[in-house]
């Protein structure tokens, strides 16, 4: 039987309710929540939307946009749509139960503006598998790879549409390749590092549909200050 955990954020305006043992959201989805910032008006589609926390944090900060959450996993789905139910978000938040490998544009009412998506970092085949399911798919290439996720984004995205990823940053090369490939150019990178004198762990990426080459690299963001607290930048993410 699943046991769950309630969570506020921004000071309790928003409730997320999560599974105590399976999957979990981390840090992750809240710099990525951030970093995509959406504008007014669009129309945003969240690839693996879990319990739905990117779509909730984005609702939040963005009151004039519309979301898609897309979840393969039928409890976390129920759990995502639960989620919005509670917020009293179900104008704006829809969530589709469904392999994003069957995703079509009809389905949203047509392209979107940006596609984001925290997507399982690690290779099917590579390290040890959570005995999880949940944690599994969510952390190895199980029911979505890459390139999955990039065609999908390809194929719902608008020209000029955005595609906003956290990845691991040991397949930056992965991500770059794949996503030119398939008619996404890279657009921003920004390196994230856990401390100031640790390597890159994660990175922030942003790329357009038919773009034209153009890559900009940010300044590093760092999580934790010397006192092991959130940095101003990251600590602020968190507030209202």
């Amino acid at each position: 039987m699943n046991s769950y955990t309630t969570d506020t954020f921004f000071n309790g305006k928003i409730r997320i309710t999560q599974d105590r043992t399976g999957y979990r959201f981390s840090i992750d989805a809240v710099l990525l929540a951030y970093f995509a910032d959406p504008r007014p008006g669009d129309k945003v589609l969240d690839l693996g939307t879990g319990c739905g926390i990117i779509p909730l944090i984005l609702a939040y900060r963005q009151p004039n946009i519309a979301i898609f959450g897309i979840e393969v996993q039928t409890e976390l789905a129920e759990l995502a749509v639960s989620n919005v139910r509670e917020n009293q978000l179900e104008g704006r938040i829809t969530v589709f139960c469904i392999d994003m490998k069957l995703l079509r544009p009809a389905m949203t009412a047509g392209p979107v503006d940006l596609v984001v998506c925290n997507p399982p970092f690690r290779r099917r085949g590579s390290g040890r598998i959570n005995p999880d399911a949940q944690r599994a798919v969510a952390r190895h290439e199980i029911k979505a790879n890459l390139g999955d996720i990039i065609q999908t984004s390809h194929r719902m995205l608008h020209t000029a549409g955005r595609l906003v990823l956290i990845y691991t940053a040991e397949r930056m090369t992965d991500i770059l390749s794949r996503m030119r490939t398939d008619g996404i150019e890279p657009k921003f990178i920004r390196m994230i590092h856990s401390r100031q004198d640790t390597e890159a762990a994660l990175i922030l990426i942003e790329g357009v549909k038919g773009g034209r080459p153009d890559l900009k690299i940010a300044p590093p963001l760092i999580i934790y200050d010397k006192k092991n607290d959130y940095t101003d930048e990251v600590g602020s993410m968190f507030r209202p």
